[in-house]
């Protein structure tokens, strides 16, 4: 086992592990030149996009990536999953789908994240690519063309409508965790109209949960403004019925408590209102899969959660997940 970083081993592609409030402890794929991405999002922490394209290609060698991965994951590293993330849109790789399936093949043990902003779902070869993955956090900040152009800033050949309907499409075919990503950008997103529009568009999509966001450091243009408490919670309203969480933001000290009657209540509570995977799970309450799978089965043995059987097989390859709400 290794505490080493990928940096600090050499790598290219690879980076972290990383502590993530949502993913825990996460090992990063990079599979782009800097910022290279289908859309110039006002918010982006990486910066303008300096190559704006929707065409995916090859970018960096299937190969050395997956050469860089079995070293690393050779060393059975602690993770909480291995996450395809970084400096552009990873959906714009071509090998993205043979780097997923070659983890689950050759290191089934570990769980696949991609965090994609979901404008290219519309094509049937990109939405086969993500299939195998355990976890998928798609974006959408806008549900009509002005937000949509306001905050994404996209590459010419896509529009809003066709994004919603790849997303639709994805979901139908996905059977892991899938959670729908808003960030929120005050005096864009946030009116009536706009909330309603996305709220149509994410009943259609069906994810899993919608997460708010929000700007926590200063954005790349002066107008871009955190949205205030006040304004999530007047969105999530605005979104229900939709399972929606914020994500928390911790103090400066702040130390999380993590005995088992504060994991056992936040399992609890989240599953008072609607069945969840260990994944998702994890996910919304912000701790680690291991951890929250460990009590969801003693709760199982004490009789205060019970088992949902899904509503249909998931097809080969794809991530099976153990289902449960309150008894």
């Amino acid at each position: 086992m290794t505490d080493q970083t990928a940096s600090a081993l050499g790598y290219k592609y690879l980076f972290g592990p990383v502590f993530s409030r949502r993913l825990g402890r996460s090992l990063g794929v990079d599979l782009l030149p800097y910022k290279t991405c289908s859309l110039d999002c006002v918010y982006c922490e990486c910066g303008a996009t300096t190559t704006l394209t929707a065409v995916p290609s090859g970018f960096v060698s299937v190969k050395a990536v997956v050469a860089e991965l079995d070293d690393y994951l050779a060393r059975q590293p602690i993770l909480d999953f291995i996450t395809f993330a970084g400096s552009g849109e990873p959906t714009l790789h071509q090998g993205l789908g043979i780097i997923i399936e070659h983890i689950k093949h050759k290191h089934p043990g570990y769980k696949v994240a991609v965090l994609t902003n979901g404008t290219l779902f519309a094509r049937p070869d990109i939405r086969q690519a993500v299939l195998m993955a355990d976890l998928l956090v798609p974006s959408l900040d806008g549900a009509t063309a002005v937000s949509f152009g306001t905050i994404n800033r996209p590459d010419p050949s896509l529009d809003v409508n066709g994004v919603i309907e790849g997303l639709v499409a994805l979901r139908k075919e996905y059977r892991g965790t899938f959670v729908l990503e808003v960030f929120v950008v005050p005096g864009i997103n946030d009116s009536t109209e706009e909330v309603a529009a996305l709220r149509e568009a994410a009943l259609r999509i069906n994810p899993d949960a919608i997460q708010l966001n929000r700007l926590d450091r200063p954005g790349i243009l002066p107008w871009v403004t955190q949205a205030s408490d006040e304004l999530l919670a007047a969105i999530h309203e605005g979104l229900l019925p939709l399972t929606v969480f914020e994500v928390a933001r911790r103090q400066a000290g702040e130390v999380r408590r993590m005995d088992d009657s504060y994991v056992d209540h936040a399992i609890l509570t989240r599953l008072a209102e609607r069945a969840f995977d260990t994944t998702t799970l994890a996910f919304l309450i912000g701790l680690h899969e291991g951890l929250v799978a460990k009590h969801v089965n003693q709760l199982l043995a004490d009789g205060r959660l019970k088992r949902v059987l899904p509503e249909d097989e998931p097809p080969a390859g794809s991530p099976r997940r153990l289902i449960v709400q309150a008894a």
